[in-house]
């Protein structure tokens, strides 16, 4: 990759934490009236996770970034700036980040909220590597949690059985080489209503039967044509920007919002038969924030030889936006 003026970064360690609950199409069917088979073929979905009634977006995130930590071989003590992309977070204020700072038991590290839908996790790396090169941070530790499952309604036949829930953390520390390349990113802000979060908090005031409460609901077309070839576009893009060729590539790790999707940008971009590319889509289903860092963790576990190679990393969601970046990947712990 191009060598820059500053500081380097490189994900040192990748942490994963998915909720003990695994659920089938099977238990998702009967609601909406469709087949297990319908699910699969439109999304690659099989099954998903979702947390317990009583394990929230910080015990998630606690649980990633414990283990990301631990790899990373650094002390909770050298990690100065914590960054948490969420928007399943059920609080305005005080931030995620903060509460999982105390957590960890490091209350003094820089801390705060992205809320990027499922990029987030890539504006996340992007802001770590920024904040590294020019000198603000040397220790940055990026979570992508999401706890969608209180977010969707089961009786909706476009989005209940895409969303579940996880948490993914990486540790992102200054380096002498080249570990992670500028970020492309952006926006069409014009169609930002293709995913929506309704009915806002503020709409819900007053409200005390409880039958109301904000669910996602998207206009499937629309992200689907939009995240198959725009985000193709983009991730040429990234490829350009960090002076990497496909065929260079080890991974190919993009949001796990769909099979299809990711099948269609794979051959938009022409990725050779040598890149690995994730289908985490298939068993954790699409965990938005949490996708991308998920994905990287269950790739490494099944290819270890894919550490150190090159991976192209890309976020895109409500909003709608995007971002990405080539990485270098961590190596395997189970190498």
């Amino acid at each position: 990759m191009k060598s820059l003026e500053g500081s380097n970064s490189r994900i040192v360690s990748v942490g994963a934490y998915r909720p003990a609950r695994a659920v089938p199409n099977s238990e998702i069917i009967d609601r909406i009236e469709s087949t297990d088979e319908w699910i699969r073929q439109r999304t690659g979905i099989e099954s998903r996770n979702f947390a317990r009634p009583d394990e929230s977006v910080i015990d998630m995130a606690l649980a990633a970034a414990k283990i990301a930590v631990e790899r990373s071989k650094l002390s909770i003590e050298q990690i100065d700036t914590v960054i948490v992309a969420t928007i399943t977070y059920p609080f305005q204020t005080p931030s995620a980040a903060t509460a999982l700072v105390a957590a960890l038991g490091n209350p003094q590290a820089a801390a705060f909220d992205i809320s990027a839908a499922c990029a987030g996790f890539c504006y996340g790396v992007g802001m770590a590597h920024d904040f590294i090169k020019s000198g603000t941070s040397q220790n940055v530790l990026v979570i992508g949690v999401e706890k969608l499952s209180d977010f969707t309604n089961p009786d909706d036949r476009a989005t209940s059985f895409i969303f579940a829930d996880g948490a993914g953390a990486v540790v992102i520390s200054a380096s002498k080489e080249v570990g992670i390349s500028p970020t492309v990113w952006g926006s069409d802000a014009q169609s930002r209503d293709a995913i929506v979060m309704e009915p806002s908090w503020i709409e819900l005031r007053g409200e005390i039967d409880g039958d109301k409460w904000p669910d996602i609901k998207q206009q499937g077309q629309t992200v689907f044509r939009w995240a198959s070839f725009a985000m193709s576009k983009a991730a040429k893009r990234i490829l350009e920007k960090a002076g990497v060729s496909a065929s260079e590539l080890a991974a190919f790790i993009p949001h796990q919002a769909n099979i299809r999707i990711i099948e269609t940008m794979a051959k938009e971009i022409e990725l050779p038969d040598s890149v690995i590319i994730a289908d985490d889509i298939r068993t954790s289903g699409n965990t938005s924030a949490a996708s991308i860092p998920l994905a990287m963790d269950a790739l490494l576990t099944k290819h270890p030889e894919a550490g150190g190679g090159l991976a192209l990393l890309i976020g895109y969601g409500a909003g709608l936006v995007y971002a990405g970046q080539v990485v270098q990947l961590p190596p395997a712990w189970n190498s």
